[in-house]
């Protein structure tokens, strides 16, 4: 399994097509998902981008992390893992 990218900043003029594109050199992009609002389906602006291997997620973030892409400086880094919420004491 891949590497988790998180790359912030991203316009709202940017879709994932072009999002991947960018990544592909440097490497296999397994995934790659821009978060939208639910209800309107605008981008929140941020998203994630999986890669083939630590190497190549190093490598994507060493010559992405404040690269200018439609007119925003992304910001990429290593995703960390969201936290579980334990709901079960109440």
């Amino acid at each position: 399994m891949g590497k988790k990218l998180y790359v912030g900043n991203l316009s709202y003029r940017t879709y994932e097509d072009g999002l991947r594109s960018l990544f592909q050199n440097y490497g296999q992009v397994d995934s790659c998902r821009i978060i939208t609002d639910r209800d309107s389906g605008q981008s929140k602006g941020f998203g994630f981008v999986e890669m083939g291997t630590d190497d190549e997620a190093r490598a994507a973030i060493e010559g992405t992390n404040g690269l200018e892409l439609d007119g925003r400086q992304l910001k990429v880094n290593e995703a960390m893992d969201k936290p579980r919420r334990d709901n079960d004491r109440y």
